[in-house]
């Protein structure tokens, strides 16, 4: 009996995402989803993500979380336009909470949007928001098992992070099975490790939203020919 319940609920998620899509779309906006555990640097990396693009990308952000602001508030010393949804408990963002949050940004004066997703690697995963694409963030704390135990972020990212590079001398942490088990599943995926601390390895994450946002640009504008 639960499974028309679910059915339901996912199909008219994926009508909200569709909407959300086709309005980033129609502004012109490029749309990105960051999924990653409690804990794994997502706030840390959109901040130094943000002060390297400031002034070269007009980017809004969608923060999710449990409980307060205290995303939101870090974010906003980088970003003119944040928002902060809070689920209550819920373990994860929707689709209709995105479309809500999009309400309360100038949309149509932006050229990236980030949805910061809840601290969670496997509720997030199976919710469509609209987002052009899904980026998987790991930690080196977390461990090397995290591609393995939580295959679906691997499967259905367009890019995998592993953060606090700077760790592993530090923390158990084996490059080698991360980097096996990962393959395992997907052989095309691109990996880039950094340390959203220290800096090293921002260059090519930076470089890579820059890339995807010309990318998805220029994909749209042919489609449309």
């Amino acid at each position: 009996m639960d499974i028309p319940v679910v059915e339901n609920v996912l199909k008219l998620n994926d009508e909200i995402a569709a909407e959300n899509r086709r309005r980033l779309g129609e502004a012109g906006v490029v749309c990105l989803n960051l999924v990653g555990s409690p804990g794994s640097g997502k706030t840390t990396l959109l901040e130094k993500t943000l002060d390297s693009l400031r002034g070269e990308l007009r980017i809004g952000i969608i923060t999710g979380d449990i409980a307060t602001t205290r995303d939101a508030e870090r974010l906003a010393r980088f970003c003119d336009h944040v928002t902060q949804i809070n689920t209550g408990g819920g373990c994860h963002l929707d689709a209709n909470q995105v479309k809500q949050g999009m309400n309360n940004l100038p949309v149509e004066d932006l050229d990236l949007l980030i949805i910061e997703n809840v601290g969670n690697l496997i509720c997030p995963v199976g919710f469509d928001l609209g987002q052009d694409a899904k980026i998987g963030l790991f930690s080196v704390p977390e461990g090397e098992d995290k591609p393995a135990k939580h295959p679906r972020v691997v499967l259905e990212s367009a890019l995998l992070l592993l953060n606090k590079i700077d760790l592993l001398p530090h923390v158990p942490f084996s490059m080698d099975v991360f980097e096996s088990d990962l393959r395992k599943l997907r052989d095309d995926v691109p990996v880039l490790k950094l340390s959203a601390v220290t800096g090293e390895g921002l260059d090519a994450w930076v470089d890579w939203v820059r890339q995807s946002s010309t990318t998805v640009k220029r994909d749209r504008a042919a489609a449309t020919t």
